[in-house]
């Protein structure tokens, strides 16, 4: 039983005035209470045209979304950056009147973020997410921020739905969890009434949404750029990152177990890489679409941002490259406090009417005064333009610049003759003349409607391996949503993607098995698959030796320079730190002790020969699941006489050796005999783990 409830306290009255349900009211309003009609599009002139500043609901929307956190960012906020230069391989005049886009020989300086986009400043580097992949070019004509990420589509189509996703995204509101996780009923809910998400969160449940590291990442502008030349000819653009080191990734199990032992994993990994001089390069392409073209594609609107233009119908042109070559020297004067904005262009690089590109154009501006604490964030040096500025912007929070003169407006006949408008002769920024008409109204093209053509293909252009990976994904993502109905709708998207994605997914999952489902179209594209996208290169590769007292030097020094020779990392891992001896009476330096790291930091493992040293590792339980856990996670072993006996007490068949001693199957590489490596079993190794994963070796004989 319960006493009798005593009076509300003055301050108890004062809190319940503000508790505000949300779920009170019948009608959406704005917050001066004005009822809306529609919350998914908006305004805009035309269902193709450009979004209307007086569209004050998108404006109110996105403002509020904007200033919910101060001052990490509200999405993004987990990043690493490097400083670096771009460099154009030949003219592209013919193009662009952006003039970095000239001359060869100029090296134009850039400063690169990559990001997390779910969790906070303080969640790991490796959770299940969208990558950014954010560029500062410091040209000559004023700072083009290419603001994009590790995907070459985006969930929705249309900028007001921004803040809803976020919301769907991020910890649930009531308990804050989970941190830096799709795998909850809010996001699950949302993209399952919202069609148009499916075809990026095919790519999330893909190993895309895995990195491997910055360096192996590629990056996508996702909009639809102009291009404009100095007659004013436009030609429409899509921008790509490609990493020289090729596209590779982890696997969940491995990333989940990567956030625990080291959630700096890919930042200190991009760290470690520039100051060992493995500078990583990207090469930057286009796909070019003349502006006469712009209808050519039966389904593909290129103002859609949850689509892609398939390699095979418009090749990407290799343009140029960058490499990051500096590490910065204060992460938050730089890497925290530098402010992109997509409306950051420069002559000769101008915007379509892409409705999620339109609201990005207001909203990264509006960020960056609740960020960076007022109007003047572009004096910070990380943001300060390399070409000059002159202006008559004044005074605001944190002003820098001491202006003198009494003329701060223009026009002006006092005070000096500047600065003015730049005529022709200065090539200033002129924006594409577009002729637009069209109604003022809330409604989406009808060439935005298909949401499942392109997931189709996505999935039809998977290999098999990446193929389980996206059912498993599915499975551990919707299998931590609690709401049945949430699972059965999803599921009833993936049947119209392909109905043996949506049978396999439902099997895992306690969902019925969806009848029927939309005839598969059958196209592909080798691009959109990791496993067509390797480079054969071992520079930057982590590779673990696991050596104790009695290893054979020889088999460890051979290998070792073979590799290193290849801009690998090789690393001596023992039981105990310090220095282990030899079987021939000498000494080797550990890097560091086996227990304090763990198969997942490292893209390949080494057992060299020496038998006193095999016995000792056999009877280790730490060096053993090491081994195991490599071999599950699919990455390349290289096996030295002796240390097969470590591999073999892991459960593991090593494939049999020809008559020249060495074996050679599935990332596996053995070498029979005793003593140094022989050149086959070098090359064979060196090749394997340039290939960075192995999914073709049978997985069910190991339980790591």
């Amino acid at each position: 039983m319960t006493g009798p409830q005593s009076e509300p306290t003055a301050k108890q009255r004062q809190l319940a005035t503000y508790q505000v349900d949300p779920l009170d009211g019948r009608h959406l309003t704005t917050d001066q209470g004005i009822r809306v009609p529609d919350t998914d599009n908006s305004l805009r002139a035309g269902a193709r045209g450009p979004s209307l500043l007086e569209d004050f609901h998108l404006r109110e929307k996105i403002m509020r979304f904007d200033h919910e956190r101060i001052p990490e960012r509200v999405v993004h906020a987990r990043g690493s950056g490097a400083h670096g230069y771009f460099q154009v391989y030949e003219s592209l005049a013919d193009r662009t009147a952006a003039t970095f886009l000239h001359d060869p020989s100029v090296r134009t300086p850039v400063f690169v973020r990559f990001s997390t986009v779910q969790g906070s400043r303080g969640s790991a580097d490796t959770p299940r997410d969208v990558r950014g992949f954010a560029t500062k070019f410091y040209t000559e004509q004023g700072n083009f921020d290419l603001v994009g990420n590790n995907m070459p589509v985006f969930f929705i189509q249309d900028g007001i739905k921004f803040p809803d996703l976020v919301h769907a995204l991020k910890p649930e509101p009531q308990h804050e969890m989970p941190q830096a996780a799709s795998a909850h009923d809010t996001f699950w809910d949302f993209v399952s009434l919202q069609p148009e998400t499916m075809h990026h969160v095919i790519w999330l449940m893909s190993d895309r949404a895995l990195p491997r590291s910055f360096r192996t990442m590629q990056g996508f502008g996702v909009h639809t750029f102009r291009l404009v030349d100095a007659a004013g000819r436009s030609t429409f653009v899509k921008f790509h990152w490609t990493p020289v080191l090729g596209t590779h990734s982890l696997v969940w199990d491995e990333a989940q177990k990567i956030a625990g032992k080291d959630p700096d994993f890919n930042r200190r990994d991009l760290w470690e890489a520039i100051e060992a001089g493995h500078f990583p390069e990207y090469e930057l392409g286009m796909q070019f679409v003349p502006e006469e073209r712009e209808y050519d594609f039966d389904d593909i609107d290129l103002l859609d941002p949850t689509k892609i233009i398939p390699e095979e119908v418009v090749p990407v042109t290799p343009v140029g490259r960058m490499v990051l070559d500096r590490n910065p020297e204060n992460f938050f004067a730089e890497t925290e406090q530098v402010a992109f904005c997509v409306g950051n262009v420069v002559p000769g690089i101008d915007f379509t009417n892409d409705p999620l590109l339109q609201a990005r154009l207001f909203s990264y501006l509006d960020t960056q005064l609740t960020r960076l604490g007022g109007p003047n964030f572009a004096q910070l040096p990380i943001n300060q333009p390399v070409a000059p500025v002159a202006n008559h912007q004044q005074d605001g929070f944190h002003q820098q610049t001491i202006r003198r003169g009494p003329a701060n407006y223009h026009p002006h006949s006092i005070g000096g003759d500047g600065p003015l408008p730049a005529g022709p002769d200065a090539r200033p920024f002129v924006s594409y003349p577009e002729v637009v008409d069209g109604p003022k109204e809330r409604r989406r093209s009808t060439t935005f409607a298909d949401h499942y053509s392109q997931a189709t293909l996505f999935w039809n252009s998977m290999s098999d391996w990446e193929r389980q990976h996206i059912v498993a994904a599915y499975r551990f993502e919707l299998g931590k949503v609690t709401e049945p109905r949430i699972r059965t709708r999803v599921v009833g998207h993936l049947n119209r993607i392909d109905h043996d994605l949506a049978t396999m997914v439902a099997a895992g999952i306690g969902v019925p098995a969806p009848e029927g489902g939309v005839e598969n179209h059958g196209r592909r594209s080798a691009a959109l698959s990791q496993a067509t996208t390797g480079q054969a290169t071992i520079l930057g590769r982590k590779i673990a030796f696991l050596v104790t007292d009695g290893v054979d030097r020889e088999s460890v020094g051979v290998l070792q320079d073979a590799l290193t020779a290849g801009g690998a990392i090789v690393e001596l891992l023992a039981p105990v730190d310090g220095e282990v001896s030899t079987a021939d009476g000498g000494g080797l330096p550990v890097t560091r002790a086996l227990t304090t790291v763990a198969s997942v930091l490292y893209d390949a493992v080494v057992l060299p020969a020496g038998e006193e040293a095999a016995v000792a590792l056999t009877g280790d339980g730490y060096a053993v699941h090491f081994v195991a856990e490599a071999y599950k996670h699919g990455k390349p072993i290289g096996v030295l006489g002796d240390g097969l006996a470590v591999f073999s007490q892991a459960g593991l068949t090593a494939p049999v050796p020809n008559r020249d001693g060495v074996g050679d199957a599935a990332g596996v590489v053995v070498q029979s005999p005793a003593g140094p490596a022989v050149d086959g079993f070098v090359s064979a190794f060196v090749e394997a783990v340039a290939r960075h994963r192995h999914f073709d070796r049978p997985l069910d004989v190991v339980a790591a």
